[in-house]
């Protein structure tokens, strides 16, 4: 990924519904107009399991990023929100977290919040985090979803998931997913 460009190449997708969390990404790591790997692993379980986290960006940038936010999440016993706010304060003022070229989507069983590198934490209204060059599909998808069917938050996901690898180029239908 070029500096300054969007974040292509992934979408993540976070759902709660009826106390169950769910969280995917497709596979599709590309390098330009070239797709290197299908089958990537974008969504890891952190502190203890309890803490889904997945990342739209730059690899190697996404993995100093979950190398620091477990760091956080140690320090602060697990807060979630705490650990974000405070990981989110060093992202926008350390110059070599600055320069970081990914987003965080993370949750826990009772919070989903979006990490960015100008030091935003945000925690949607509806508990939906959609981050990667296919978030806004993902997002539609699964409020639709979410708003006019009966169906589990894994089962939203999937189908959500799906439908964006139908329109997105930079995802492909080899999700990984994890469930909380």
């Amino acid at each position: 990924m070029e500096k300054g460009s969007a974040f292509h190449g992934t979408t993540v997708l976070g759902v709660r519904r009826n106390g169950q969390v769910v969280m995917a990404a497709d596979g599709q790591v590309t390098f330009h107009e070239t797709i290197l790997k299908a089958r990537a692993r974008k969504v890891r379980r952190l502190y203890n399991n309890r803490i889904l986290a997945g990342f739209a960006g730059s690899t190697s940038d996404a993995f100093a990023l979950f190398q620091r936010f477990e760091t956080k999440l140690e320090e602060y016993r697990g807060n979630l929100s705490r650990a974000a706010v405070e990981l989110g304060k060093e992202w926008r003022t350390e110059k070599y977290l600055r320069n970081l070229e990914a987003l965080l989507a993370v949750a826990d069983e009772k919070v989903s919040l979006i990490l960015s590198g100008t030091g935003d934490v945000i925690e949607p209204d509806d508990g939906i985090v959609a981050i990667g060059s296919g978030a806004p599909y993902a997002l539609a998808a699964s409020r639709a979803l979410l708003r006019h069917t009966e169906m589990g938050a894994r089962e939203i996901v999937e189908a959500a998931m799906g439908i964006t690898s139908e329109i997105c180029i930079f995802t492909n239908d080899q999700f990984g997913i994890e469930v909380l």
